[in-house]
């Protein structure tokens, strides 16, 4: 039996795929589950910074070329900025544009009960993406969004012995981006395609100062403009049929408000047009039955999404910068915790 394929009908002979396991048993799915993201998910017309394309475009050509310039070249771009700034968003739109196909990690995987585990796993994630430029002919890079938040120091938070080698093996791979070891004997002919990284983070400061030296971590710090907040939310709401005008005035009315404000303003419109369908639908008692569990052929009541207006959006806004508010003055861990510091 060919493993690379399993029993798959219509790759395997007829003969040896057999009735008795179902005909498409696969024994090796595991192993070829997608590692990569694709983004069909980002249907419409974005707005993407120039200043942000050009420095992404920029680290991830250079490591492309590293081996033709003269020059030493940091494998690790590190984006940080405010929060909610669409720090990752505008990166995985870039990828888009270029036709890349990244492997994408989060914070929450530099951690593990097993000792070593986030290291090995974040080999393995960097040779996937090495191979993709080998296998697929296209290009690719390794992500981890919100670094800080996995591998930084905050007060008196223990450091674990993951931590440690999550940062010494990414020290590595700066150092030999061709020469990756995820357990095997180490052959002269196991070259990997050096594949450039990209993080995003807070806090930069927070992370082991030897992993964001100058040589190993080129740094790039994201606080959109003005101007770039307005290009960026009108395209946002350009599909409403919100004039930049209209624009002008939300961002000008809510000031240092990060970008995914203005996205939580349109959502937060929703709210009364779900209300109502709820009640369409036969109430909140039916929910579960009308959502989950009703017949094939009925067909739910088509949702109507509300006319968005600058009133609605200026009501909406007020009502998110009222609940900013509520939880900066509002500290009841203070009432129930007298002896907390200050």
């Amino acid at each position: 039996m060919n493993i690379a394929v399993g029993a798959r009908a219509g790759i395997i002979d007829d003969l040896f795929v057999g009735n008795f396991l179902g005909r498409d048993s696969d024994i090796v799915f595991d192993y070829r589950q997608k590692v990569t993201r694709s983004f069909e998910y980002l249907q419409g017309d974005y707005y993407i910074a120039p200043v942000f394309m050009d420095k992404v475009v920029c680290h991830i050509v250079k490591n492309y070329i590293a081996h033709l310039l003269n020059t030493k070249v940091p494998l690790i771009l590190g984006i940080w900025g405010g929060k909610g700034q669409g720090k990752s968003f505008q990166t995985e739109l870039i990828f888009q544009v270029m036709g890349l196909e990244p492997v994408i990690m989060s914070a929450g995987e530099l951690e593990s009960e097993r000792a070593g585990e986030p290291g090995k796993l974040i080999r393995e994630r960097y040779r996937t993406a090495s191979q993709v430029v080998q296998n697929q002919g296209k290009m690719s890079c390794l992500m981890i969004n919100d670094i800080d938040a996995g591998i930084g120091r905050f007060g008196n938070t223990q450091v674990t012995v993951n931590n440690q080698i999550v940062v010494g093996t990414l020290m590595n791979l700066s150092d030999n981006p061709t020469r990756v070891s995820i357990g095997q004997d180490w052959r002269e002919t196991d070259i990997t395609n050096r594949v450039p990284i990209i993080v995003t983070g807070n806090d930069l400061s927070t992370i082991y100062a030897p992993l964001i030296r100058d040589g190993r971590m080129d740094k790039f710090y994201w606080q959109p403009t003005h101007e770039d907040i307005i290009n960026i939310v009108h395209r946002m709401y350009e599909k409403d049929g919100i004039s930049r005008d209209a624009v002008v005035r939300i961002v000008d009315t809510f000031p240092n408000q990060a970008l995914d404000f203005y996205g939580a303003l349109r959502s937060r419109t929703y709210d009364r047009s779900i209300s109502k369908w709820v009640d369409d639908i036969g109430g909140v008692e039916n929910l579960g039955n009308k959502l989950l569990r009703r017949r094939k052929d009925e067909k739910l009541p088509v949702f109507v999404p509300p006319k968005q207006t600058i009133d609605a959006l200026l009501e909406s806004g007020y009502s998110l910068t009222k609940e900013q508010q509520l939880i900066m003055e509002t500290k009841l861990s203070k009432e129930y915790l007298k002896n907390i510091d200050d």
